[in-house]
C-alpha cells in the first residue's frame, strides 16, 4: 500500500535550516520533504504551526543565520530547538542585519 498523505511542510533547498507549514499543524511527528533535496525529512514537531508559518528543521542558535530558498533570511534572537516554530518572537530579519536595533 502506498501512502498518499501529503507533506506536512516543505523546505524549499537541501541546507535550509526552516521549513514552510502547508496546512495547519499540531505538535507531533511530521513528514515533509525538500523541494530541492531530501524526498522525505521526519521532524517531531514542538509547538502548533500554522498554515504558512515555519518550524525549524534542525537546532538554531541564537545570533545564528536562519537560511531559507538557500539564503539568509532572518537572525535567531534566541535559540531555537528543532521541531520548534520560527516566527517573530524568536528571529528577526536579516535585511537590516547592519542597522542599530
Amino acid at each position: 500500500m502506498v501512502d498518499t498523505e501529503p507533506p506536512a511542510f516543505l523546505a524549499h533547498h537541501e541546507g535550509d535550516l526552516v521549513a514552510v507549514a502547508v496546512r495547519d499543524l499540531e505538535p507531533g511527528t511530521v513528514e515533509g520533504g525538500h523541494l530541492r533535496g531530501p524526498a522525505s525529512v521526519t521532524v517531531e514537531l514542538l509547538d502548533p504551526v500554522p498554515l504558512g508559518h515555519k518550524l525549524a528543521l534542525s537546532d538554531i542558535a541564537a545570533g545564528q543565520d536562519v537560511i531559507e530558498y538557500g539564503q539568509v533570511v532572518a537572525i535567531a534572537t534566541k535559540d531555537i530547538r528543532k521541531g520548534e516554530y520560527v516566527h517573530v518572537h524568536n528571529v528577526r530579519s536579516a535585511r537590516w542585519r547592519n542597522s542599530v536595533a
